[in-house]
Formats: C-alpha cells, structure tokens, sequence
C-alpha cells in the first residue's frame, strides 16, 4: 500500500471538505474550490492524491490520444483524476468509456473543472464523477488534451501532480502534499471541537451559550 494509503486515506474520509477549508484558512493555504458538485446525489465521497490533466481548445496541433486516456494510464489504485478546462460547459471533457476505464483501474473518482456527459452510463459504472455540470457535446474538434501531470488551475485553485484530493456533497479541496500533517491536524481540532458544540446543542443549550463556550467566530485563529 501507498503512504497515503496507510498515514492518510482514513483520516481524510473521516472529515468533511468544510473540516479541510477551514484549516486551509487558519494556515493560510489556498486550496478550497467552488462551484464543482457530485453530478448524482449518491455519489461517493472521495479522496486520493491528484492526476491532472490539463486541456486547451482543439486547433491544427493535434493531440495523439484522445483526452483522459494517459492519465488513467498513468493513474494508481486509489487516485484521483482533475482535469483543467476551465470551467466551460459548452463541451464534455469525460464520459462513460472514460468513467468504465478508470473503474476498471480501481480509480477513487474525477474532478472537473468544467462538464461531462453520458452520466447514465457513469452513473452505471458507479464511478464517482464530480464537475460544474452536464452538456451532451462531444470533446471532439472542440477541445483536446494539452498534457498530463502538469500543474495546473482547478476552479481557482493550484494543483499539482500528488497533492491531496477530498471532494463530498460540499465541493471539492486540495491539499499541497507537503503540508498534509499540518492540514489534517488543524482540521482534526476543528471536527473535534464542531462535535462538542453539536453535542452541547443536543442537550438544551441555547445557541448563544455554546457561541460563548467555544468563540465560534474566532475558531480560525489559534
């Protein structure tokens, strides 16, 4: 098994991607995204570290495979696949035979900075797909890989080969690999201290009891 595999998967997929924002935050790290959603409602929960894939629009330099297929290639049990196209919607950069392959690789799911289609069949594949939505257009004489495992800009976010992915029903977050101890740490304090707070709401105290208990408004800062 990977080192992600042993340290890390089980921490990460006991918190949510508002545990990791927060500590990215309180570290001053960018790596909260926005507008990226699970494209059905019993999506997997996933996490894995990155496979990018950055697009650009099709033109006269053609592309030698069609885009997706090398970074399943490259991909390991348990990653997961982002792709770069910069949030547009007019075009699909993935699809079912795409989704079946990575299924096939033990792949954990794919983030998209823009949108897929033959969700039916992705859905069949049971293949956890999150994008900013669905459109039925081929990537065909629209769009074309530009280059895998490169750093790339993920719904405003830098992503780079390895770094940490956790996408849920909230969005989706990267982590830098080099910061993951510090990350989960922070995240940890916060899951453990939003469970004390729930559980003091269950027994009957008021809102503005427990705000003043925990300085819920400063919780951020150490």
């Amino acid at each position: 098994m990977s080192e992600f595999d042993t340290k890390y998967r089980a921490r990460i997929m006991a918190l949510s991607t508002t545990n990791i924002a927060d500590a990215l935050d309180a570290l001053d790290l960018k790596g909260a995204t926005f507008g990226i959603r699970p494209m059905w409602e019993k999506a997997a929960k996933i996490t894995g570290r990155a496979v990018t894939v950055k697009l650009t629009a099709a033109g006269l330099t053609k592309s030698g495979n069609h885009l997706g297929v090398a970074a399943i290639d490259a991909a390991q049990r348990g990653d997961v696949i982002v792709i770069d196209n910069g949030g547009r919607l007019d075009t699909s950069c993935w699809g079912g035979i795409l989704a079946t392959g990575a299924k096939m690789k033990d792949i954990s799911g794919l983030v998209v900075d823009g949108a897929v289609r033959d969700l039916d069949d992705i859905m069949e594949a049971d293949f956890p797909v999150y994008a900013r939505g669905t459109v039925v257009s081929t990537a065909r004489g629209r769009i074309m890989e530009e280059s895998t495992n490169v750093m790339i800009q993920f719904a405003g976010v830098q992503v780079r080969p390895g770094d940490v992915v956790l996408a849920d029903k909230s969005g989706v977050v990267v982590v830098p690999w080099e910061k993951i101890d510090d990350v989960l740490a922070r995240a940890e304090e916060f899951f453990g201290k939003e469970e004390s707070m729930m559980r003091d709401i269950r027994s009957g105290l008021s809102m503005l009891e427990v705000d003043n208990k925990y300085n819920y408004e400063k919780m951020l800062k150490k």
